[in-house]
């Protein structure tokens, strides 16, 4: 790669980690840059995971109060999302890319409808169940989000792109509380993704990694991870709901084209 084009992935590792912090599809800037610079498929999914690593660490600590009385939740979630990455790991090393190239679309569809609807589905849920998110998730509901937790789990780890909307728009459907918990549960969620399949690359696809691109990508995403959470933290539900869907949206047109 030219000077220049070192610098721009390092400027896209920036504006994934800032995303990512705030609504979870920052590979859709980060994996596109190294497509179009020459870097194969596979080695651009590898690298890119494990360079968004920082900006999921920085992120995740700057939504830490947020995630203060979800240990009852998470504590069930953090396994799901831990095996799910797992499995979508070993997919992504052992099957070909064209097996999820269908589904991805249609899930960020979903998962940006949820969105949009969310607080009509709060509202459902509230006159259904009553009580709060942490306290009142009965069987089913408990069943809905940990198995949707899982398979948006297996989804990161098998390509990342868009896994904290899918999970925006899982907790949208099925939780109550506020959406800056929500989103900081999101980050934690996503950061335990992307840490198991950076591992898991690293033991087994250590020779297919650019590690310049992977390093490059992590100091960006630091930097960019603490600012999204500074200034997302600021943001209003409405506000912060409207960058999901129009981040959801351009990432579904990159997709599609």
């Amino acid at each position: 790669m030219t000077p220049l084009e070192l610098f721009l992935v390092a400027l896209a590792g920036l504006g994934a980690g800032a995303i990512n912090s705030l609504v979870g599809s920052g590979t859709l800037i980060t994996f596109p840059t190294l497509i179009a610079f020459g870097v194969p498929p596979v080695t651009a999914t590898m690298s890119n995971a494990i360079g968004l690593v920082a900006g999921g660490v920085s992120g995740t600590w700057g939504y830490r109060r947020e995630l203060r009385g979800q240990w009852p939740r998470l504590r069930w979630q953090i396994p799901a999302s831990f095996a799910g990455a797992l499995l979508g790991s070993w997919l992504l090393l052992n099957l070909p890319e064209t097996v999820f190239e269908t589904v991805v679309p249609v899930l960020l569809i979903l998962a940006l409808t949820l969105v949009v609807l969310q607080p009509k589905i709060q509202a459902w849920v509230l006159r259904r169940a009553g009580g709060d998110a942490d306290g009142s998730l009965g069987p089913v509901r408990w069943t809905l989000l940990i198995v949707g937790t899982f398979a948006v789990g297996t989804y990161g780890g098998y390509f990342t792109a868009a896994q904290g909307i899918l999970l925006m728009g899982l907790f949208g459907a099925i939780l109550t509380d506020h959406i800056q918990k929500q989103n900081a549960a999101k980050n934690l969620l996503s950061l335990i993704v992307n840490v198991v399949a950076a591992v898991s690359y690293t033991l087994v696809a250590f020779d297919r990694i650019n590690w310049t691109v992977a390093a490059l990508i992590a100091v960006g995403s630091l930097v960019g991870g603490w600012l999204g959470s500074h200034y997302g933290r600021r943001l209003s539900p409405v506000a912060l709901r409207s960058v999901i869907v129009v981040v959801g949206l351009i990432g579904l047109y990159r997709l599609l084209a």
